[in-house]
């Protein structure tokens, strides 16, 4: 699948002595995974080649994937190759020295909302930018090298974007490329220990949601965290979005939202969007965001708007329901 594109990003890589790489703000397990591993496998190939990944926006849960590189100035980055990875929009690229690279690529698996680059491959239905660099190695795997550090930065992304590989955009391609990555000797009991285990007064908050929590007439449950419970359970911004995670298993409920307030000066309010079966996306575009079809982000402005776009998810929900069948 793409063979042409991705040859043209092998050779690009070959071409370029200095490369960048890049990803999107609010870091996931997906976008780091995505960006370490490629940074790593590119290393192992070609050790003459200085390869930077600079981002000063780092997710605390992410951090025993180890740190980042110490900034550059920004002449390193005028002769360079720049790779971005996980990254539909320009606007959500983390590290703007970007801009200065002498040729930039994209690699994502994003719905497309803009096309930038000069060299753009994108994957709608993969189920993470990791599953891409897998595919990547597995093309090219009589030319490029990787090691077990690589290839657990790349299931790291593949298991934390596809929820344990549950969601939509798994399939056989994806567990293929996954076992290329086990085969590298990943130790899963120590990642998913890092991943999964939680601290008790996590889960004291979790217990919390459970009480708190809602669901509109036609199957919407959602929760809404605001500053005073964020600072109750003393809560980070990352903590605090991860949540969305506990009500995705409502039976009728087939899509599911956390609204999370921000507490700046705009007066946002981030909202993480959840579905199956449905896809939700189209809700999470009507108020500045996008995402996967079944997994997007949003930003309110007021209590308001966020109980407007809870509206607009309960009818586009109840349209699915009135004309599919097989949802549960």
């Amino acid at each position: 699948m793409n063979s042409e594109i991705k040859k043209q990003i092998l050779n690009k890589i070959k071409e370029y002595d200095k490369i960048f790489i890049f990803r999107h703000i609010r870091n996931d397990g997906d976008c780091v995974g995505a960006s370490k591993g490629l940074k790593r496998i590119i290393q192992l190939t070609y050790p003459e080649k200085k390869v930077y990944l600079i981002d000063s926006d780092n997710a605390e849960y992410l951090a025993f994937l180890g740190p980042e590189d110490e900034p550059v100035s920004e002449d390193e980055y005028k002769d360079a190759l720049g790779i971005v990875v996980d990254t539909a929009s320009e606007a959500r690229i983390s590290n703007k020295n970007y801009t200065l690279c002498k040729e930039l690529i994209k690699i994502d698996h994003h719905i497309p909302l803009e096309n930038y680059g000069d060299i753009i491959w994108v994957e709608e239905n993969r189920s993470s930018a990791c599953e891409m660099i897998a595919d990547f190695y597995a093309t090219f795997k009589d030319e490029l090298k990787i090691d077990t550090e690589a290839a657990t930065y790349v299931y790291t992304g593949m298991v934390t974007d596809s929820g344990r590989f549950k969601y939509e955009g798994v399939n056989g391609e994806t567990m293929r490329n996954a076992a290329i990555m086990l085969d590298c000797g990943v130790d899963t009991e120590k990642l998913y220990a890092h991943l999964y285990l939680e601290a008790f007064g996590y889960l004291k908050f979790k217990a919390e949601i459970y009480r708190r929590m809602q669901i509109t007439e036609n199957g919407v449950a959602y929760i809404y965290v605001d500053k005073a419970m964020q600072e109750e359970f003393n809560l980070s911004l990352e903590q605090a979005s991860a949540c969305v995670g506990a009500l995705d298993s409502i039976r009728g409920a087939i899509a599911w939202m956390v609204f999370i307030e921000n507490g700046d000066e705009q007066g946002s309010i981030r909202v993480r969007l959840r579905s199956r079966f449905v896809h939700i996306n189209p809700v999470a575009e009507k108020y500045h965001g996008g995402g996967h079809a079944c997994a997007s982000g949003a930003t309110v402005y007021s209590w308001q708007e966020a109980e407007q776009l809870l509206a607009d998810a309960d009818a586009h929900v109840k349209e699915y329901k009135d004309t599919h069948e097989g949802w549960l």
